[in-house]
C-alpha cells in the first residue's frame, strides 16, 4: 500500500484558545450526566482544596479535538481515497484544574508521522491564562482507506 502524503510536517504547529464559562460546563454536564458536586455545587467547592467548581477534564480534551481539526481539516479535500480520522488520544493527564472563566489554549504539534501505519501523532498541551499547564495528551490521527472502510 502506498504511504499517504500528510500535508503537515513534524514541527507544524496550531493554536486554539477558549474562555470556558458556566454555560459550557452545564452543558457538557447534561450532555454526559456528570453532574458530579466537583463541576456543579459551588457551595461544597467553595469548602474543597480548590476553593471554586472546576471543569470537567474531558472537556479540555474536546478543546484538543477542536485544535486538531485546525490542524487537518485545510487539507481535507486533499486526503483523496483516504478518511481522516481520530484513533484517540493516549497518556491523557489533567495536571491542574480549569475553572470557570479560564481561558484555556491548546497548542497542537505534530510530532510524528508513521507513513507506514497511516497515522500521526501530535502532542498537545493545554495551558490556562497564566501560563500553568492544566491537560496533556498525544493524539493519534488515522488515514482510513476508501475501499477499506465499511
Amino acid at each position: 500500500m502506498e504511504d499517504v502524503d500528510f500535508h503537515v510536517a513534524i514541527g507544524d504547529s496550531v493554536t486554539f484558545a477558549k474562555t470556558v464559562g458556566e454555560s459550557d460546563v452545564y452543558l457538557f454536564a447534561g450532555i454526559t450526566g456528570d453532574l458530579s458536586s466537583v463541576h456543579c455545587n459551588e457551595e461544597f467547592m467553595s469548602k474543597s482544596a480548590f476553593g471554586q467548581r472546576i471543569a470537567h477534564g474531558v472537556l479540555s480534551v474536546g478543546l484538543m479535538s477542536t485544535a486538531s481539526t485546525l490542524m487537518y481539516q485545510p487539507h481535507v479535500d486533499k486526503y483523496v481515497g483516504y478518511t481522516p480520522v481520530s484513533l484517540g488520544y493516549d497518556r491523557v493527564r489533567f495536571v491542574g484544574p480549569v475553572f470557570f472563566g479560564d481561558t484555556v489554549t491548546i497548542r497542537y504539534t505534530v510530532s510524528e508521522l508513521q507513513g507506514e501505519k497511516l497515522r500521526a501523532r501530535s502532542e498537545v498541551v493545554a495551558t490556562n491564562q497564566r501560563g500553568e499547564t492544566v491537560a496533556t495528551a498525544i493524539h493519534i490521527m488515522a488515514w482510513v482507506p476508501t475501499e477499506g472502510a465499511a
